[in-house]
């Protein structure tokens, strides 16, 4: 199968890849099948099924709302997070869900919308399914989907076999496997960015994906500088309090002696990168998934370290950097998962941290042993990290674990390119320990608020 950067990297909306960009995706994919069977207007009620995390915290996680944006046509990377509230309250109170934007229906949430907190459809945790029926109460049209992680979505077909819609678009340096990718590098005398770019011109124009690269650079400024011009408290219940501004305003006071030393500045600005995207993400604004929303602040965080505090950053360094990043999360997505629900955070956190370290060294002058190096122990010590969100809201841990992460990124780029690119664990043995892991581990730390934090943050 092939997978793009454009892929791992989607411009969607917060809270989460899984729970809210997939499941609008996959709702107005639904609904176009309707139409494309010219069967939209016969459509008198939908009936909607969340299983699994989605039921367990897709309340939190914005599902339920995502969905119907979905159905009434509206794509993540395009929707404006802004009329999202407004037009979800006016379905509630006027009963009333506009198919594609151009049949209408009448809607009931309580009846129409389903929460399983504990159902889970065969195949992956974060499963839904679609059901529509005409006005004798024949049912027209019904699909199963399944959001496996960074907004990737897939039918019950797909999902029996590899979960991810296979691309057979051929490659000229197809990999599997990190071994594979170094064996690439080394047979074609390339860097690890230089094999992705060639690979992506499968599909467009060098002169496209730089600016598609570029374009989603400056989609990850914007999100930054959003979440430090945005106060007050995030959504959900739990009155967390945004901190992003506040620290910038800290930071940019020169004459503060409050920091820690003068060599962790660089530190505390990165810490504020991750909070701002974060805490953006909690509020449903615009940014990218990278490798999917609850890890969205790590990769967004290194890129602005490298643009503002290496001497000789340029736009050529990020594309580098992101091509890069692209590739390691390609390897990560084939061979384990990006899911919080599949694998716990150690898939999502994990994987950006891999990600992010790859890019930097790559961006820096890592060779393509140094950056499989830093991928390799950005992952590793983020092996065995659940994914257990208070009250379901991709807040607390989340958002602190994201600039965490960041600064684990940078570390383990550091201690890569003080190296040769000699190690002792391999890349691919990682993710594969990553997988078991995340086979290994009980469901109650795997996304659904059942345990970890979720409850004991709560007893105390």
């Amino acid at each position: 199968m092939a997978i793009s950067l454009f892929d791992m990297l989607k411009i969607g909306i917060g809270p989460s890849s899984s729970h809210t960009v997939g499941p609008m995706a996959a709702a107005r994919r639904y609904v176009r099948g309707l139409r494309k069977n010219g069967r939209l207007t016969d459509v008198a009620r939908v009936d909607i099924q969340l299983y699994g995390s989605l039921g367990a915290t897709g309340k939190g996680h914005g599902t339920g709302p995502a969905v119907l944006m979905g159905l009434e046509g509206h794509r993540p990377d395009r929707i404006d997070p802004e009329m999202l509230p407004p037009r979800v309250e006016a379905i509630r109170n006027e009963g009333r869900l506009c198919l594609n934007g151009e049949h209408s229906i009448s809607f009931n949430e309580a009846e129409d919308l389903t929460y399983h907190r504990k159902e889970t459809l065969p195949y992956h945790p974060n499963g839904m399914k679609f059901t529509a029926f005409d006005d004798t109460g024949a049912v027209i049209r019904e699909r199963t989907y399944y959001s496996v992680g960074g907004g990737f979505v897939v039918d019950e077909k797909a999902a029996g076999a590899d979960r991810i819609v296979e691309d057979k678009t051929p490659l000229p340096y197809r990999f599997k496997s990190g071994a594979e990718l170094l064996q690439q590098c080394d047979t074609h005398n390339l860097s690890i960015a230089e094999v992705m770019m060639a690979n992506e011109q499968v599909w467009r124009s060098e002169s496209e994906i730089r600016e598609g690269i570029l374009h989603i650079w400056q989609v990850m400024q914007e999100c930054v500088q959003n979440g430090i011009r945005n106060e007050g408290i995030l959504p959900g219940g739990l009155k967390v309090k945004r901190r992003a501004a506040s620290l910038y305003a800290l930071l940019m006071a020169a004459d503060r002696k409050d920091l820690i030393s003068p060599s962790l500045s660089a530190m505390d600005w990165v810490n504020l990168y991750a909070l701002a995207v974060n805490e953006e993400n909690a509020a449903g604004g615009r940014m990218v998934t990278a490798p999917t929303n609850g890890a969205a602040g790590i990769i967004p965080a290194v890129l602005h370290y490298y643009w503002n505090w290496c001497p000789e950053a340029d736009e050529e360094g990020v594309i580098r950097f992101l091509l890069t990043a692209a590739a390691i999360g390609i390897l990560f997505k084939e061979n384990a998962s990006i899911s919080g629900a599949e694998v716990g955070c150690q898939g999502e956190v994990g994987s950006a941290c891999a990600m992010a370290a790859a890019g930097l060294a790559a961006a820096t002058g890592g060779s393509p042993r140094q950056v499989e190096n830093a991928a390799e122990i950005g992952m590793e010590h983020h092996l065995g990290l659940t994914c257990d969100p208070i009250g379901g809201l991709v807040q607390v841990p989340c958002i602190e674990r994201n600039a965490v992460g960041a600064v684990k990124a940078i570390n383990a780029a550091v201690m890569a390119l003080r190296g040769n690119g000699e190690h002792f664990v391999s890349l691919d043995k990682v993710i594969r320990t990553m997988r078991d892991t995340g086979r290994d581990m009980l469901d109650k730390y795997k996304e659904t608020s059942r345990g970890g934090l979720a409850v004991n943050v709560i007893e105390c």
